[in-house]
């Protein structure tokens, strides 16, 4: 398909050159759409792993600044014990709950309070500075960090750092992962100051395991679904909202010219994303650039149009095999869901 063809209702994504205000960064960062309603009550365990409401219990006692708590709701509740550090740190696999959790703790903490990935932080402290980030999230009463990752030891000792900065002020910090505190980033840098930074930073939080159904027995099945032009022309057509239409390579080009915090702008008022002629990646620095516009799609809930390799194949063995498997697992899956939607 040519992409340079467009109709009234399609442009091209490499044609937005999103221009955010550092407040606009910030205002973005609330739960994803999808957990616009979470809250405890509506989170339902899964009686086989008492892990699951032993987390719940956790959270309100958190959310109430410590303690038991009292009332109604879809469980019985007993005494919680009190969170006494200023964070809490939610572990376990893919699907078990970890982030409605988090978006319930959100929406159940009242003053300024924040919510985004810890790609979506890191991007913006590199966006703003250090200095300005700290200004616009002092004071706030909840910072919540979905999929905390430490794939990269600046990143970290800058979070370690924005965090204690914050934490001092009397803000409280919740996050998810699939690693307990003390193992982030084991196996991936030995550096004694890494290490160091990765200790400080788990000594701030409680950690709270929730068990589940192992997410790789489930997060990876299928395949992304892949068109020929014909059908992605018929899709296109019969959109009835704007669809971007680029062919993949041209994408990647594009992306490394916006800054990841300002990728959300690229897709502001897009119903779906078409992408022609995807490829298997090539550059380790392209593939986690997409991992965040996939992160960016996903959570805004805009399908993938997609002609060329089927997209859950487009990060190579040599790259799945290295310090950034969880990210392209994640991303591959929410691939195959966006292009199936």
């Amino acid at each position: 398909m040519n992409a340079e063809k467009t109709t009234a209702s399609t442009t091209r994504l490499v044609d937005r050159h999103p221009g955010m205000t550092a407040s606009e960064l910030v205002e973005h960062l609330v739960p994803p759409r999808q957990f616009a309603a979470a809250s405890f009550d509506n989170y339902i365990p899964d009686d086989r792993y008492p892990s699951q409401a032993a987390a719940v219990e956790t959270m309100r006692a958190f959310a109430q600044g410590g303690g038991s708590t009292r009332g109604g709701g879809l469980f019985r509740r007993r005494a919680a014990e009190p969170v006494e550090r200023p964070g809490v740190y939610l572990d376990g696999g893919f699907g078990v709950g970890k982030t409605h959790l988090l978006a319930a703790l959100w929406h159940a903490t009242t003053g300024r309070t924040f919510f985004g990935t810890f790609i979506e932080y890191t991007a913006i402290v590199g966006a703003l500075g250090y200095r300005e980030a700290v200004a616009h999230f002092r004071g706030a009463a909840l910072i919540a960090i979905d999929e905390f990752e430490l794939d990269d030891p600046g990143d970290t000792m800058v979070m370690s750092r924005l965090l204690g900065e914050l934490v001092a002020s009397g803000t409280r910090i919740a996050a998810t992962s699939n690693t307990p505190p003390h193992a982030l980033g084991e196996g991936r840098f030995a550096a004694q100051d890494f290490l160091r930074e990765i200790h400080a930073l788990a000594d701030r939080f409680t950690t709270v395991r929730i068990d589940g159904e192992d997410y790789r027995k489930r997060d990876i099945e299928g395949h992304a679904v892949t068109l020929d032009d014909d059908a992605l022309r018929s899709r296109v057509d019969a959109h009835g909202g704007t669809v971007t239409v680029d062919p993949f390579a041209d994408i990647l080009r594009h992306l490394s010219t916006v800054h990841p915090s300002r990728y959300i702008g690229l897709i502001r008022d897009v119903d779906a994303v078409a992408m022609t002629e995807v490829a298997e990646l090539r550059s380790q620095t392209d593939a986690l650039r997409l991992v965040a516009f996939v992160d960016r799609l996903y959570d805004a809930q805009i399908p993938i149009l997609a002609t060329g390799v089927p997209l859950d194949q487009v990060f190579p063995d040599d790259m799945l095999a290295g310090g950034y498997r969880k990210k392209y697992l994640r991303a591959t899956s929410r691939m195959i869901a966006l292009t199936s939607a």
